[in-house]
Order: structure tokens, then C-alpha cells, then sequence
């Protein structure tokens, strides 16, 4: 794997978890500092206990967040659990009843009752999300033993690694009053200079998004695009496995098949290739004239229509798929497949139609000739 690949595949390198890895990226980490940080604008840590890069979009994203929270109030939970060790060294070992004490304490606006099941679900959820990132190690005990009872202890010890967990704010998050506000925070003491702002947003989008789409919001840097295009090119080929392809409307990093540059579309699971599939279905659909191209390549069809593409695609390859997708209704299944393309920026939910993205044009998949269309194989 290239440096850059794993730096930013990566949230860091923990020197006490991977000592060989962080060695070798402390040693390759100057030699791609350069286009870190003029080129995305992302700074860069190195210090004896882990490298991070700061990992900032251009713009928000469905796939962002943290995949293994499901609710509010694990995110505040986390934000609890920062703010304990703010004060703790590292190697500095403390109970879990004392974290416990210091969230209610700190919880203003629902009390929390550590008697309730739902509470200590949650807060071990995020526990062992602390654990798995190297946060926190666990010295004794199991957090299970806290599911089962309000009364469970386990003994931790702070890493030290939960400083940089979290970006350096330079204002009071408490005057922001939506997402958005995060993003503008990177760009002030900047408006003097533009061209950077729109050279570090467009390689961020091209190395983050599934596509770049030339709209009204982003016209400035598609035509920064399509101008540096074999700048662009040349940046990016010399530190990855890739190709850019710019079209009329949309350019696209499509990344070789050794690459691993974090997440990308397809993965290897069921739902990849059952949308692959259904990428399949909707070409043909647009090959047939049965659903219009307009000549911004923006297709909208109706939900329904989007709705009948899924339900055509399972009955016709469903015999195909593992027995889960075998066997959900038509409804979950539509759901399912419906929510994932959002997630992977395939598609855009609007009020009536849906915006079918044009990356979706870029990819399909098929079964081999001697699958047997509508029935199981023989």
C-alpha cells in the first residue's frame, strides 16, 4: 500500500498498536507533507505516540459519521467520554464507575439512570468504539459485566490518543447553528485568497466523493477542473493508483484495483452487487429511450419508477443472492437497497424523484450467460 493510501485510509497510526507501520510512515510522511498540505490543505501530526492526518471534506457527505453509532446520544456520550480524558495522562488508569459519574453530572438536558438497559447499551457501545480505535485500553474486566447490571466495573487506562481525537476549533462551536458552519470554519482568514480555497475544495472532492457534478454550487471549481485537468492528474497519479476522468458534466477518480484508498464503491458484499445489477437494469432502461438523458446528463425519474427498477431487478437475479436478501419483503428490500445507494452518493431523495447520479452511468455488473434469468441455477 502507498503512504498516502494508508494515511488517509486510516483515522491514525498508533505507535503502541502498529510500532513497525508508524515507524515506516514517520520515515515516508515528509515526502507527501507537501501535497497534504497545499494541494488538500490537511495538516498534519506526527508526534511519538501516532500520526494523523486531518481528514477535512470539501462538503457534507450522507457516508459521514461514525457507522457504528445509531443514535444521538452515543455521540454525546463520546463527547463525555473526550472530555473526561481531557484532563488524564497517558497511562493514567481510572474505573468505570467514575466515568459514569462524571456523564451524569454532565448530562444537563436528559438525565441519565445507568439502572435503565438503554442507557448502559449505548454508553458500552461507544466504549468499545473508544477500545477499538485505541483510545482506551482495558486493564481488567469486561464491559459485558455493565450491560448485565449498573453495579459492573471494568478498569481502563487512558492512551493519550483521545487529544487528537477531535480538530482544533479556532471558535466557539456553541455560535454554530448547522453543519455547514463546521466547513466554513476551515476557509476563515483565508478570503484573500481564492484560488487556494478552490484548489484544496476540488482535490478534497475528488479524493472523498463518488463524483464531482458540475451544479450551480460548484461550477467555480468544475471549471478549475476542467482547466488543470493534467495538473490534477499528474498530482494524483504520481501518488496513487488512478485515472481521472473528467466529462462534460462530471469527473470521477476511479482507483485501480490494488488501491485501497479508505471506502469505495463497489465493496466487497451482497449489496454492491446488487446494485451493480441494478446499474445494469437502468442502463438498459436508458438504452431503450424508456428513460430520457437530458442534456445536463440530471436524471430524475419518479419513486415509483425507482421503486419498480428494484422490485424488476429482484425478481429477475434475486434466486442469485444470499438467503438475507432471498428472504426480506419486497419492502425491506427496497429500503435496504435504497438507503445504501444514498449512503454511496449514487443517488438524491427529493421530494417526489429521484436524482439518479451519473457515476451510476460508470458502473454495472452482470451475471455470467449461464445463470439462469428469473430461476435458480441447475
Amino acid at each position: 500500500m502507498r503512504p498516502i493510501e494508508t494515511l488517509l485510509s486510516k483515522r491514525w497510526i498508533l505507535k503502541s498498536r502498529e510500532k513497525e507501520l508508524y515507524y515506516q510512515m514517520k520515515d515516508e510522511v515528509g515526502k507527501i507533507k507537501g501535497f497534504l498540505t497545499e494541494k488538500l490543505g490537511y495538516p498534519v501530526i506526527v508526534n511519538p505516540n501516532l500520526i494523523k492526518i486531518e481528514k477535512i471534506p470539501a462538503s457534507l457527505e450522507n457516508w459521514m459519521g461514525i457507522q457504528e453509532f445509531t443514535d444521538k446520544i452515543e455521540y454525546v456520550f463520546l463527547c463525555f467520554i473526550l472530555m473526561y480524558l481531557e484532563d488524564k495522562e497517558a497511562g493514567e488508569q481510572f474505573v468505570l464507575s467514575e466515568l459514569t459519574e462524571y456523564i451524569q453530572s454532565q448530562e444537563k438536558d436528559e438525565p441519565i439512570d445507568w439502572t435503565i438497559y438503554r442507557f448502559r447499551r449505548h454508553l458500552i457501545k461507544v466504549m468499545k468504539f473508544c477500545v477499538k480505535e485505541g483510545i482506551m485500553e482495558i486493564n481488567d474486566g469486561n464491559e459485558d459485566s455493565f450491560m448485565k447490571s449498573d453495579a459492573g466495573e471494568v478498569l481502563y487506562e487512558n492512551t493519550g490518543a483521545s487529544r487528537y481525537f477531535m480538530r482544533n476549533l479556532t471558535r466557539d462551536i456553541s455560535e454554530y447553528e448547522k453543519p455547514e458552519d463546521f466547513l466554513k470554519e476551515e476557509w476563515i482568514g483565508m478570503n484573500e485568497d481564492r484560488g487556494i480555497i478552490r484548489r484544496q475544495r476540488v482535490y478534497r472532492r475528488l479524493l472523498m466523493s463518488m463524483g464531482m457534478y458540475q451544479t450551480l454550487n460548484t461550477e467555480e471549481d468544475f471549471y478549475y477542473v476542467k482547466n488543470y485537468r493534467n495538473m490534477i492528474q499528474g498530482d494524483l497519479e504520481a501518488l496513487l493508483d488512478c485515472e481521472l476522468q473528467v466529462h462534460r458534466t462530471s469527473a470521477f477518480l476511479i482507483m485501480g484495483e490494488d488501491s485501497s484508498l479508505g471506502r469505495s464503491f463497489p465493496e466487497e458484499n451482497t449489496l454492491s452487487d446488487i446494485v451493480l445489477l441494478w446499474c445494469h437494469l437502468y442502463r438498459e432502461k436508458i438504452e431503450r429511450g424508456e428513460i430520457p438523458v437530458p442534456a445536463d446528463e440530471d436524471v430524475k425519474i419518479p419513486k415509483e419508477m425507482f421503486t419498480a427498477l428494484l422490485e424488476e431487478c429482484k425478481k429477475i437475479y434475486g434466486s442469485g443472492w444470499i438467503k438475507t436478501y432471498r428472504e426480506m419483503t419486497m419492502g425491506e428490500y427496497c429500503k435496504k437497497i435504497k438507503d445504501y445507494m444514498l449512503q454511496m452518493e449514487l443517488i438524491e431523495e427529493l421530494h417526489d424523484s429521484i436524482r439518479i447520479h451519473s457515476v451510476v452511468g460508470k458502473i454495472a455488473g452482470v451475471y455470467p450467460e449461464t445463470f439462469k434469468v428469473g430461476g435458480a441455477n441447475e
